[in-house]
């Protein structure tokens, strides 16, 4: 599976929690304050951000799973967060494994846009056998914009979001297109389901995680290889410049979405 920095979920963390859709956050919130179950399973956590931004808006008889398929990640959200939640190192693509008995809503942030169809189909069948509600969030969806164009823009959008389709983890990924196959699929299963979006804006407060995300940029469309070196390059001293001395913010769009039985 694709692997994440610590450092890298530190410097977003504050970005998703301003850019969630907050109508579906407090659906998402009401859902288990009304559920007979008090399990939240929390799929894909990483280092905690979901459980920091969701639980202190909960009522405190909630349990909490947490799940990933790194130690590390995992390590460093028990570390946070120890006594507060169970924390559970396994296999996503292991469906069968998920510990779902006794759970109201499962969780995943920015998850999706990394699953292939055949493993969004596998998990909505799994979650619908119980009615399990599942919150989606900042799921990318292929819309990066900057406040400081340049003529590369389009195409080496284009290029990142077609080496958004390989494969993560779980199969060759739908990428910007996950968000809607599984909204779609979650509908076809019987389940209530809202969208909305949730985009990033990085401004110049956030010039370090915008060089990082650059630099994903790059090594992505370097990696897919329909561009000379040379303009990469170009591009990517442009956008630099730009971030350090003018202060351009990029736009990046994501999809939350709440699924409710």
């Amino acid at each position: 599976m694709t692997g994440f920095d610590k450092a890298w979920l530190a410097l977003r963390e504050p970005v998703d929690v301003r850019s969630r859709d907050q109508a579906l956050l407090a659906g998402a919130i009401e859902t288990t304050r009304n559920a007979a179950d008090t399990g939240i399973l929390d799929i894909g956590c990483g280092t905690g951000s979901t459980f920091r931004t969701l639980s202190p808006k909960m009522d405190r008889n909630h349990r909490w799973r947490l799940f990933d398929h790194d130690p590390q990640l995992l390590a460093e959200a028990r570390r946070r967060h120890a006594g507060e939640a169970e924390f559970l190192c396994g296999d996503l693509n292991d469906l069968e494994a998920l510990p779902l008995a006794d759970v109201a809503l499962v969780t995943a942030s920015a998850l999706f846009d990394l699953c292939s169809e055949r493993y969004i189909l596998a998990l909505v069948e799994k979650i619908s056998e119980t009615g399990v509600g599942l919150y989606a969030a900042l799921n990318y969806d292929g819309e990066i914009h900057w406040s400081e164009t340049h003529p590369l823009d389009e195409a080496i959008v284009a290029g990142f979001n077609a080496h958004q389709l390989s494969d993560k983890g779980f199969g060759i990924s739908l990428g910007p297109g996950a968000w809607k196959r599984l909204a779609d699929c979650l509908q076809e299963r019987g389940y209530t389901v809202r969208v909305a979006a949730s985009p990033w804006l990085m401004t110049a407060a956030d010039a370090k995680l915008q060089r990082l995300f650059l630099d994903g940029i790059v090594r992505a469309v370097s990696e897919y290889g329909l561009f000379d070196p040379a303009e990469i390059d170009e591009w990517a001293d442009f956008r630099t410049q730009v971030i350090d001395e003018t202060g351009s913010s990029c736009r990046v769009g994501h999809q939350d979405i709440l699924a409710i039985r």
